[in-house]
C-alpha cells in the first residue's frame, strides 16, 4: 500500500476510529489521543498491511488495555457530542433518547477493558465474533463468553427499558452509539436452567 493509501485511509475511517476509540476510553481527548498513537505505529507497517481497519482497531484495543493496566480505571466520563447524535423518530422525546444513551455509555464505562472491547466491536462496530476474536488475539469461545457476561453486567446496570415497537427506520442496522437498545441485542445470559423442570 502506498502513502497515498495510508492518507485516503485516515480521511475515509477517521470518524469510524474517533467513535471506537470514544467507547473505549470515554473521553473525546482520549480517543482523539488513541486514534493518533493507533494510525502513527500503523503508519510505519502500512505497506505491510493486509487488512488496515483491523490492525488499527487491534492497536487501539491493545494500547487501551495497557494505559487501563498502567494507570487503572481513573478517567472521567465525558458527555456525548452532538456529533454522534442520530434523528429523533417521530413522537420520541430526544432528551429521553440522550439520557438513556448517556446511562448506557456510563454502565459501558464500568467494565473491565476487556469486556467492554468485545462488545464495542462486537455490536457497534458490527464485527462478527471471529473479527472480534482476532483483533483481540484469543479465541471465538472467549469473544463469546465476555459478551455474555458484559450484556449481563449491562442488564443488571442499567433499568428495564420499555420495549419499543420495530419501525422501518430501527430495522436498518445503525452505526450511532446507543442507537442499539439492549432489548435489541440478543442475552446469550438466558439459558435454560435444568433444575427448572422444563
Amino acid at each position: 500500500m502506498t502513502d497515498d493509501g495510508f492518507r485516503e485511509f485516515v480521511e475515509v475511517r477517521y470518524a469510524d476510529l474517533i467513535r471506537t476509540a470514544y467507547l473505549l476510553t470515554g473521553s473525546r481527548h482520549a480517543a482523539e489521543d488513541l486514534v493518533q498513537i493507533a494510525l502513527m505505529r500503523a503508519m510505519g507497517r502500512w505497506r505491510q498491511m493486509d487488512e488496515p481497519m483491523a490492525y488499527v482497531r487491534r492497536i487501539m484495543v491493545n494500547e487501551r488495555t495497557r494505559l487501563w493496566r498502567r494507570f487503572g480505571s481513573r478517567e472521567l466520563l465525558a458527555g456525548v457530542t452532538g456529533s454522534w447524535r442520530s434523528p429523533a423518530e417521530p413522537g420520541r422525546d430526544l432528551a429521553d433518547d440522550v439520557v438513556a444513551r448517556d446511562e448506557v455509555l456510563a454502565a459501558l464505562h464500568r467494565l473491565p477493558p476487556r469486556m467492554r472491547a468485545v462488545l464495542v466491536l462486537r455490536y457497534w462496530e458490527d464485527l462478527s465474533e471471529a473479527q472480534v476474536a482476532d483483533a483481540l488475539g484469543c479465541s471465538v469461545g472467549t469473544v463469546k463468553s465476555q459478551s455474555s457476561r458484559a450484556l449481563a453486567r449491562l442488564r443488571a446496570a442499567l433499568p428495564a427499558a420499555p420495549l419499543r415497537p420495530m419501525t422501518p427506520e430501527r430495522q436498518a442496522p445503525s452505526r450511532d452509539v446507543g442507537e442499539r437498545s439492549l432489548a435489541e441485542v440478543p442475552d446469550a445470559s438466558r439459558r435454560r436452567d435444568p433444575s427448572d423442570g422444563r
